[in-house]
């Protein structure tokens, strides 16, 4: 499978212009239209006027048109991979599990935990270079949201739709994020393997501390983030329109509290650290700058490093549009006026 791509893709803005052509063709037309009404009924109009065309009009802006765009593809320059090689780069390897559980929608950490959490992994991507990321998103369930990539692009669009509600199992399954990142990265001995978990530690389903031991026999290193309040907050919740809390089973407003103990605990057994976060920073960029001092292994990945333009077929659809808009008057040839195009007389 060959990959498609456009080496110049700021041409292809210049689309915007067949709409506005367009526009401007119709706006004449009906201009034109109006214009030959104040000069008498159609009927009387077309026998002193027998060269004038309706259709013609259009076929040829329907020409121009597709020359137009044409020649905006071709400036784009459509490219497709030719060769592809297996690139050896050295790096490592990091999954990020991010809690996306309800309780990270409260507000002591601005604008809330888990925006401001995803904030700090976006900025974290685009200081990448040669390693691997993936990302896992967990509540009461854990889920693979992004395998392990160093396509940056796509990363970070994926994180962009990271919400609560794309896990429907409320809760906080630290193990099982745990268990999963460590399945998730590739295969192989001598990789340099971390875990970051981003959460606020309120643990309610499993045992993190003995899947981090567990990680760690496998030569995972987990560092985790603590983010939110010890002393808790409510978590706003926008019911019928209005904003109020979320509240428990009993009708009590649920206060959400960080869970330091826990994941200092998780950071201890998987031979990691553990920070903090506050508003001003969450602690990613110190994190990640003790793993970059782990032993970096050879990370391949594949990727196209020659590429064909193909500009030369809109090249011609250009010419072929462009002369036949020029060869089609606007009134009819009456050497020409028993030829037909498109099962009507032009």
């Amino acid at each position: 499978m060959q990959l498609f791509r456009f080496a110049n893709p700021e041409y292809l803005y210049l689309l915007l212009l067949l709409p506005a052509m367009t526009a401007i063709f119709i706006f004449n037309q009906v201009r034109r239209r109006n214009s030959l009404k104040k000069l008498g009924e159609s009927t009387v109009i077309s026998r002193l006027m027998p060269e004038l065309s309706g259709i013609r009009p259009v076929i040829k802006f329907i020409f121009l048109l597709t020359a137009v765009s044409a020649i905006i593809l071709m400036l784009a320059r459509p490219q497709f991979g030719s060769r592809l090689e297996e690139i050896k780069k050295q790096g490592v390897e990091v999954i990020i599990a991010l809690d996306v559980s309800n309780s990270m929608l409260a507000e002591d950490i601005q604008p809330n935990r888990l925006t401001r959490a995803k904030q700090a992994i976006s900025k974290l991507v685009d200081n990448l270079e040669n390693d691997k990321i993936g990302l896992i998103v967990f509540a009461g369930d854990a889920y693979t949201q992004i395998p392990i990539t160093t396509d940056y692009i796509s990363a970070k669009m994926f994180l962009s739709t990271i919400n609560p509600e794309m896990v429907p199992k409320q809760g906080t399954a630290i193990g099982a994020a745990i268990k999963l990142a460590e399945k998730s990265f590739t295969p192989g001995e001598g990789k340099s393997k971390a875990i970051i978990i981003i959460t606020d530690g309120e643990n309610h389903e499993d045992d993190p501390v003995s899947e981090a031991e567990t990680a760690s026999k496998a030569g995972i290193i987990i560092h985790t983030i603590g983010i939110g309040s010890a002393e808790g907050v409510p978590v706003p919740v926008i019911a019928g329109g209005r904003r109020d809390y979320l509240k428990g089973p009993d009708g009590v407003t649920v206060i959400t509290k960080l869970d330091e103990d826990i994941l200092k605990k998780i950071a201890v057994a998987a031979g990691g650290s553990y920070i903090r976060a506050s508003s001003s920073s969450i602690g990613l960029d110190e994190i990640f700058s003790n793993i970059r001092k782990m032993k970096k292994d050879e990370l391949e990945s594949t990727m196209y490093t020659e590429y064909n333009d193909q500009f030369q077929v809109f090249a011609a659809l250009a010419l072929l549009f462009m002369l036949l808009e020029i060869i089609i008057m606007d009134r009819k040839n009456r050497r020409l006026q028993n030829v037909r195009l498109f099962k009507f007389k032009i």
